[in-house]
């Protein structure tokens, strides 16, 4: 929301289960806005100054009654189940051609079941560079700002035990050799 002398104007995006539309309705129906409207992902509003910090309170109110209703659950979507002795430059290179990506455009996600990580280091003190075994094939992976969660130290402590990684695929070219690398959204023990 931006303040112009005593008007404010404001949009907002909505996640999960929370109908933002609906918060930006009922705060207009209650006379705390001048005008408002929305839909359950998205909603815009225009608010006098002195009712600001009413507004606030009665969408923080609203909303958390509905995240109470139906908490927020971490979700990831994939688009599919890689196989490690099928991932090649040439499938990597096809897909970055679906680009550019962006919203209405996810670039797309893969799981990678039953591997094993072989080696695991923090690289720049926040990100974990990992080597993993898949059907075969040995992979390199990195998990940028791992240990500011916990997917970094779960990386660095699965020892043998086999792992479902999920992530985005790029070719990293390096002294003059292309392999596949994945960028790790996730883990899980598997």
């Amino acid at each position: 929301m931006a303040l112009e002398g005593d008007i404010g104007k404001g949009s907002g995006r909505s996640i999960g289960n929370v109908d933002l539309g609906a918060a930006i309705i009922a705060a207009r129906q209650a006379g705390l806005l001048i005008n408002g409207g929305g839909h359950k992902m998205a909603a815009g509003f225009t608010v006098a100054r002195d009712k600001v910090n009413a507004l606030r309170d009665f969408l923080a109110y609203r909303i958390g009654k509905q995240l109470e209703a139906e908490p927020l659950r971490p979700t990831l979507t994939l688009d599919g189940l890689a196989s490690g002795p099928a991932l090649q430059p040439a499938f990597v290179k096809q897909l970055a051609a679906l680009g550019p990506f962006g919203t209405g455009n996810a670039e797309p996600r893969f799981a990678l079941a039953k591997c094993r990580v072989v080696k695991a280091d923090v690289v720049g003190e926040k990100h974990v560079s990992v080597i993993v075994m898949q059907g075969g094939a040995r992979l390199r992976g990195i998990a940028f700002r791992a240990m500011e969660n916990n997917l970094g130290p779960a990386l660095l402590s699965l020892g043998s035990r086999t792992c479902h990684l999920a992530g985005h695929l790029r070719v990293d070219e390096w002294q003059g050799e292309e392999r596949v690398q994945l960028l790790i959204d996730d883990a899980a023990e598997g």
